[in-house]
């Protein structure tokens, strides 16, 4: 198997993280990570709406966005709401790469946040059509993730986070996603 940095293989996702709250220092260099991102014409199309656990009615708003599986993050130090600009900035055109870009700053904070000891986790699972609505998103931008992050706490109490973290993280082989000059139909 070919050798990688080990910074990529300690990122993960847990569900169980620590009450130690992130500093301001943390946060910013988190976001100083999504800020250094590759993005097409150098756009930077990733915004993002965060609130740590003690920021009251900010944390609030976020927290309602979720959905009763991911009610795990609440307990989350820091939730983070990323929304893409969808159109480009100098000529008001589409931009479809906005979604790439925005993973790629998202990838940007994870691999950050595991340097730190820190652990992030992007979640799907969440009313995108009510945050545009309490956040007064306006058109031409879409919300897309939100993530969690903080220390992970490696005793959890909940017993579906004990069973989920504990079972062995796996990954396709790189046959089933990498293809020498031709296409090929995988699942």
């Amino acid at each position: 198997m070919p050798s990688i940095n080990p910074l990529l293989q300690k990122r993960w996702s847990p569900i169980s993280f620590t009450d130690r709250m992130l500093t301001d220092e943390e946060i910013e260099t988190l976001f100083e990570a999504a800020r250094w991102a590759p993005s097409s014409f150098n756009e930077q199309p990733w915004r993002y709406v965060y609130a740590r656990k003690n920021d009251g009615e900010k944390r609030e708003k976020l927290e309602s966005l979720l959905s009763e599986g991911n009610a795990w993050s609440k307990k989350a130090p820091l939730l983070v709401m990323s929304v893409a600009k969808l159109t480009f900035t100098k000529n008001g055109k589409p931009n479809r790469h906005a979604q790439h870009d925005n993973g790629s700053a998202m990838e940007n904070m994870f691999l950050q946040a595991a340097s730190m000891g820190l652990f992030g986790h992007g979640m799907a699972g969440w009313d995108t059509a009510k945050a545009m609505e309490i956040f007064q998103i306006g058109d031409g931008y879409e919300p897309l993730t939100m993530m969690a992050f903080g220390e992970h706490n490696p005793t959890p109490t909940d017993p579906a986070a004990k069973e989920r973290e504990a079972k062995p993280r796996t990954r396709k082989e790189q046959s089933e996603f990498v293809f020498h000059g031709e296409w090929k139909e995988m699942n």
